[in-house]
């Protein structure tokens, strides 16, 4: 049986369901609108909307709303929205905040699908304006409405001709969507696009994120195909994870540019104030951002030149940039902003040397920056351009030029526009001068050449190019295979039980001993812990364990167990183990009281000159949940704040990027004759410790420090676990930015021919698997699942797996059906993907099974899967186009309860299920 449907996004038609409008292309692209709120009184925002809603290119229905009025600067006016002649599709509202409820209610009870809020009042002003804010969203959901705002500028669709904002003109027309949450810096960036003839798809401010916040902008922009990148001026994230989610979609196939002020605590301040939002950590920021392959910059002039370059170049594949210049300095100065901003120069390779020297003055610079003299005409820039581009060992080229007497800059740009694109290489020019050098600025900008005023600014924006494309690719790298969600299973439920029993006690310290446990449900190894609760205990104990030894404080309520001098090192026989014990003993009584002191930690003294003390960590962010830290431990951990940032899961490959972040780094991979420590151990450590902290969420706090490694061992020496207050609800508890691997989706299930499969979510892991999934793939098979021969080439390169295999499991889960293959191998025999719709409560659905296992109930069960995971993800349907010469598939689903909609002359029916 061909199980075999398209996952190809196909235009929906024929489907009622799917010829519906986005819900928000009826606020960035209405038929008609209302503004509530219009007035003719001079200076005021509900006259100023109404006046840029009438004179721009929408052609639309504009419906004035005033109780007191017969008409507004000449358009009859309406005295509320159930007086209108037709149900608009967007409402703009200006009145005052106290009355907005109630209007809000109003265009509820219509079932009016969008609204731009652009009044303030709300929660910037305190609890009053919460209760408000908590009216309007209770009947804007009663409405299946979508709202902006409040406290907003409004909206410019320059690509549908609306203006709902009180902003002085439209925008020009252009590829960039403009998000901020600062109303006056869009007047601002407005006023400098209009003298910069710079164009947006669409001008958004987004004000307090009431409804409508970065998540659903990103993805809704992420599909228009008027906008090319994305830019966002931001004070605070809101839903993180809505953000996070959107962000990694698009990403990869659209810059996201973003500004986020905050980074100094005064500013923060300002920042909270001024949203009424919290701001978060802003290392917690920048570690989201590039999890999300998100671009942070620090300017607004960088935000606009990344968002440019990104548009019109290729990202460079590697820092190295090659300096073409008809003067010294300027080469210089880009040389020190290139150094000094992380960027290489290029060697230049013999070949490119000799090619050089045979046309080149004797004089030229023989190296890089390449100094063409200041003479250099036209065609000797263009040939040098065009050979230096060549050069294998370059990834990207700067031109810059100089106006000198000889020099024609108008025609060098004109001969520069053949090599301005070359293959993976970005081309960067500085025009330097003024009116001299403007007219071929503007040739090298049409031609998609970006230029800018000064050479070291162009070789800073070269370096953050090669962060941005660094960073993506770090991101989809393949990570190596950890353990399976099975082979996890045990120490999972371990751990949960151990934590639910310790809660019972209404404990939220765990003592080192129970931290010690429960590091090792995840494979964490630890050194032996043993505890002694009396002097003869524990002299005994180290006896049996061997000399040196440790002692630490075994206590219930202390965690920070060298404040209250509960750790004594180094202990060398049975008389130091008896006066460290009454030491310890002695100090916490002093400092904390007798009944904090249970007894002591008895374990084996590890002599630390060998190797490194390192910490892991987690702690919770308001914004973002459990956050992760990795770094330098020991006692001088505040003190040295080598660390580094992440979110949790990690797998391998994002492990070792935390890694990379940090000085002691480089120490772990070997330094002045010490062995390197086991990097590829320590990577798979870290994947469990962030598996411990996505899982058990009752964990409030938890460090190991330290984290001792060397090149012979990796082992946690002290650990430290709180948990959060019994009283907390789980509904309480922080959720992680990013869902974890969904382990409720896993499950054994035997084929009609008894072979027994794993079904289970993909993992990123998984392409290796995948690749030999495809290769097993006959012509037939691929031909029913794609509608088309795709070449097994494209099936399996490198970028698509991931796309595959790289699941943002709140937008996309596919399933794989898993095969053992003797010991140790394994094999895909199916895969089974569900992918959310975006706009609808719906998602898209696939299935395609190897050729041998075909008729073996295999396609049908991982439907009956993705069946069960839409209702668990409270979808309303799925939907799947298959060939009409499918008859399997059809017949399959039908069976399952599918309806099937064919339409003559069509060669695919569309099959769909309410659930």
């Amino acid at each position: 049986m061909n199980t075999q449907t398209s996952s190809i996004q196909k235009p929906f038609s024929n489907q009622k369901r799917q010829i519906e409008r986005h819900p928000l292309d009826y606020i960035f692209a209405p038929k008609s609108v209302a503004a509530v709120g219009a007035t003719e009184k001079e200076g005021s925002v509900g006259r100023t909307v109404l006046w840029n809603l009438m004179n721009t290119p929408f052609g639309g229905p504009i419906y004035p709303v005033n109780p007191t009025r017969p008409s507004v600067l000449g358009i009859k006016a309406y005295p509320n929205l159930k007086a209108l002649p037709e149900k608009p599709d967007l409402i703009v509202v200006t009145t005052p905040a106290k009355n907005i409820p109630a209007i809000i209610g109003e265009a509820a009870d219509l079932g009016i699908p969008g609204a731009v809020v652009i009044s303030a009042g709300f929660k910037e002003t305190g609890p009053a304006g919460v209760e408000l804010e908590r009216q309007v969203l209770a009947h804007a959901r009663r409405g299946n409405m979508r709202l902006i705002g409040p406290n907003c500028l409004g909206i410019m669709s320059p690509i549908s001709g609306v203006n709902a904002t009180f902003a002085a003109g439209i925008a020009h027309r252009g590829n960039v969507c403009f998000i901020s949450q600062s109303g006056a810096l869009c007047t601002g960036v407005l006023d400098w696009s209009l003298r910069e003839l710079v164009g947006f798809s669409a001008f958004v401010s987004i004000g307090s994120m009431l409804d409508i916040g970065w998540g659903d902008l990103i993805s809704y922009f992420g599909d228009d195909p008027n906008t090319k990148s994305i830019v966002i001026y931001m004070e605070s994230i809101g839903d993180a994870r809505a953000f996070l989610s959107a962000a990694r979609e698009v990403a990869l196939t659209k810059p996201i540019i973003l500004i986020k002020p905050g980074r100094t605590e005064g500013a923060a301040k300002a920042a909270a104030s001024h949203t009424g939002s919290l701001t978060g950590s802003d290392d917690v920021l920048d570690a989201a951002f590039k999890r999300c392959g998100v671009l942070r910059v620090n300017s607004i002039a960088d935000l606009f030149n990344m968002s440019e370059v990104l548009a019109k170049q290729p990202r460079p594949q590697g820092n190295r940039l090659t300096i073409i210049t008809n003067a010294g300095g300027p080469g210089v100065l880009a040389t020190d902003a290139l150094l000094t901003s992380g960027g290489a120069l290029a060697p230049v390779s013999k070949e490119t040397m000799d090619e050089l020297n045979k046309f080149l003055p004797a004089v030229w610079s023989h190296n890089n920056p390449i100094d063409v003299i200041g003479d250099a005409g036209p065609d000797l820039y263009a040939k040098t351009l065009e050979v230096a581009g060549r050069d294998p060992q370059s990834d990207g080229l700067l031109v810059i030029l100089t106006p000198q007497a000889m020099t024609d800059a108008t025609v060098t740009a004109e001969k520069l526009k053949a090599f301005g694109h070359l293959e993976g290489k970005p081309v960067l020019a500085s025009w330097m001068g003024g009116d001299e050098v403007a007219a071929g600025e503007v040739i090298l900008n049409r031609a998609g050449v970006p230029t800018f005023a000064y050479p070291d600014t162009a070789a800073e924006v070269f370096t953050t190019m090669y962060r941005y494309s660094e960073n993506l690719r770090a991101l989809y790298e393949t990570p190596v295979p950890s353990a399976t969600p099975s082979e996890a299973e045990s120490g999972r439920a371990k751990a949960g039980a151990m934590i639910d029993a310790i809660r019972k006690t209404s404990r939220t310290i765990l003592t080192e001993a129970e931290s010690k446990e429960l590091l090792g449900c995840y494979g964490i190894p630890t050194v032996v812990t043993k505890i002694a609760k009396s002097e003869d205990e524990a002299a005994k104990t180290a006896a049996e364990i061997g000399y040196p030894i440790v002692l630490k404080l075994y206590s219930e309520t202390i965690t920070h167990k060298t404040d209250v001098g509960g750790v004594q090192l180094n202990l060398k026989d049975e008389a130091d183990v008896r006066r460290a014990f009454n030491d310890i003993k002695t100090a916490v009584t002093q400092k904390k009281g007798a009944q904090h002191f249970q007894g002591v930690t008895v374990q084996k003294m590890i002599k630390l000159t060998e190797g490194y003390e390192l910490i892991l960590g987690s702690s919770i962010d308001p914004q973002f949940g459990p956050v992760l830290l990795f770094g330098m431990g020991g006692q001088l951990v505040e003190v040295f704040k080598d660390k580094a940032l992440g979110l949790p899961p990690l797998n391998t490959t994002l492990a070792r990027r935390m890694m990379e972040q940090t000085k002691i780094y480089h120490a772990l991979k070997g330094v002045r004759g010490r062995k390197p420590v086991d990097l590829a151990a320590l990577e798979r450590l870290m994947v469990g410790f962030s598996q411990l902290v996505a899982e058990q969420r009752w964990i409030k706090e938890i460090d190991i420090n330290p984290l001792f490694a060397s090149g012979d061992d990796l082992v946690a020496l002290d650990a430290r676990v709180i948990l959060h207050d019994p009283k907390t609800s789980e509904d309480q508890l922080p959720k992680l930015a990013i869902r974890p691997y969904p382990t409720r989706y896993v499950g054994d299930w035997k084929m009609e021919d008894g072979t027994t499969v794993t079904i289970r979510p993909i993992r990123p892991e998984d392409e290796p698997l995948m690749r030999e999934f495809h290769e097993s793939l006959s012509e037939r098979t691929v031909y029913l699942r794609y509608f088309s021969a795709l070449k097994l080439s494209q099936r399996v390169a490198h970028e698509r797996l991931l796309r595959i295999c790289f699941n943002d499991y709140d937008r996309e889960i596919a399933l794989v059906a898993e095969r053992k293959k003797g010991r140790s191998d394994k094999e895909i025999l199916g895969v089974a993907r569900l992918s959310k719709l975006h706009g609808v409560n719906g998602a898209e659905f696939a299935v395609v099974v190897t050729d041998k296992c075909q008729n073996k109930g295999l396609g049908s069960e991982m439907t009956k899967r993705l069946l069960e995971i839409g209702k668990h993800e409270k979808l309303g349907f799925l939907t799947a186009f298959v060939l009409e010469e499918n008859h399997d598939m059809q017949n399959m689903c039908k069976k399952l309860g599918f309806r099937i909609r064919h339409t003559p002359g069509e060669t695919e029916c569309v099959l769909e299920i309410d659930l």
